[in-house]
């Protein structure tokens, strides 16, 4: 359960609170694959988004990679002009630590993004260290980049502090957009089931 829902710097519900849960998968030798639903607000009648993902880990040299997809569901919401708000999306990142320190950097394409804004990147990178007993804080920068609407790039930032107590995970977080959205604080508080 977190304040507010912040995809990439903007807001999913409005400003208001989300509820969101999944369940995740994973086999032999770095497969998984998993789900993921929360509330959303887009004004339009849109209420609900169910995410399905899959790919691969594996580590190579001292790096941690990662490739996979995923596919963004709007059930109910309208068509926006002519196109679904379903989109799919492609990824490939990687990460390293370094001692208490953690770096990692992402790219995810998709070739027809939200509402048929066509072809669509997201870079974003990110470090974090771990302050012990459970503690740590990250901070990230993304470079959104939209192929046939140039005028429509931005970029993100966010610094967050998490932790846990009692067995119940929770995160404080700063968002900002460069001039395109504004900033949030977001609080959540999460519970993980199962190993």
């Amino acid at each position: 359960m977190s304040s507010n829902y912040v995809f990439r710097g903007i807001t999913q519900t409005d400003d208001g609170p989300a509820i969101s849960g999944g369940f995740d998968v994973s086999g032999e030798g770095g497969w998984y694959a998993g789900t993921w639903a929360s509330n959303v607000d887009f004004n339009d009648g849109t209420n609900l988004e169910i995410d399905a993902y899959g790919g691969y880990q594996f580590a190579v040299s001292g790096f941690d990679f990662d490739l996979g997809a995923i596919y963004y569901a709007y059930p109910d919401s309208p068509q926006v002009g002519g196109n679904d708000q379903d989109f799919l999306e492609f990824y490939a990142g990687a990460g390293r630590s370094f001692g208490a320190w953690s770096a990692d950097a992402k790219i995810s394409y998709s070739d027809d993004f939200y509402a048929g804004t066509g072809q669509a990147w997201y870079f974003e990178t990110g470090a974090g260290v771990d302050f012990g007993n459970g503690i740590g804080m990250d901070a990230r920068v993304g470079f959104n980049r939209f192929d046939d609407f140039s005028g429509a790039d931005y970029e993100d930032y966010q610094i967050g502090i998490s932790g846990s107590f009692a067995g119940v995970g929770w995160d404080a977080r700063f968002h900002d957009t460069s001039d395109f959205y504004g900033d949030a604080v977001v609080l959540s508080i999460s519970q993980s089931f199962g190993g």
